[in-house]
């Protein structure tokens, strides 16, 4: 009870903290410090949230596409890759500062050159949000990989085990973990990479809305589909966090004891 009673009051600063921001964006926007024009209040936004929700949706099914699709080729690359560079060192060596290299470039400079080469379909979309993905699933696997304990590997390896039974049976097991932080973090990623590359060019999906909107000059539409890619964001975050509960037994074992 005691357990639960703490889980709930850690959730109180963050409650206190959104009322907050609401009641000083309600006091700016309605006062008319900052014009409604430029700053719509809360109110106006949920209308316009309520108002466009099937044009919303309409354009969020091609957006959740191109980052479903994107995020998916992204996890395979990027397990063949980090169990790759794990395996053969020389590989770790020679293409994780291409990684790094890769990360420092802007992902609004990339979305043009992907235009260019591929055109307004849904291929430079989903090529961005691969790009985008990859870089914390891949260093969350070799992260992974790397911390196996070493005796585990050397009792294996004393039973006879192979190197895919040492693979399957510790390495995989001892990476979750990481890869699931990676995931988490590539999974709000690829909404957000998707809607970036949709703005330089296309005919549907939130970025091309976001776009249309701008020009029209209706701030309100443009803040309520931004809730909208945010509240997408965290419901992603919620299900790959799910996946890992019941990917991973031993957590939710670990939780009930917390709880207890």
């Amino acid at each position: 009870m005691k357990r639960k009673l703490q889980n709930i009051t850690s959730k109180i600063p963050a409650c206190v903290a959104i009322f907050l921001i609401l009641a000083v964006w309600m006091a700016l926007s309605e006062t008319g410090i900052i014009p409604a024009y430029m700053l719509p209040s809360p109110v106006g936004v949920l209308k316009a949230l309520v108002n466009d929700m099937d044009l919303i949706l309409m354009h969020a099914k091609v957006t959740l596409t191109e980052a479903f699709i994107g995020l998916c080729i992204g996890i395979v690359l990027a397990f063949f890759t980090a169990t790759l560079m794990d395996r053969f060192v020389v590989l770790d060596h020679a293409f994780y500062p291409i990684m790094i290299i890769t990360q420092t470039i802007p992902t609004i400079a990339i979305a043009p050159v992907l235009v260019l080469w591929m055109g307004f379909g849904m291929a430079p979309k989903i090529t961005l949000v691969v790009i985008t993905t990859f870089f914390p699933i891949t260093v969350g696997l070799l992260d992974g990989y790397k911390s196996v304990d070493r005796d585990s590997i050397d009792l294996m390896r004393a039973m006879g085990a192979s190197r895919m039974q040492i693979f399957t049976n510790v390495k995989i097991p001892t990476a979750m973990p990481q890869f699931f932080s990676g995931l988490k973090i590539s999974a709000s990623y690829a909404v957000v990479g998707a809607v970036i590359s949709e703005w330089l060019g296309g005919f549907e999906g939130l970025g091309v809305y976001m776009t249309r909107v701008k020009k029209a000059y209706a701030f309100d539409k443009m803040f309520a589909v931004i809730i909208f890619i945010v509240i997408i964001s965290l419901l992603l975050m919620f299900i790959v966090g799910i996946v890992r509960d019941f990917s991973m037994p031993w957590i939710r074992v670990q939780k009930k004891q917390e709880q207890k």
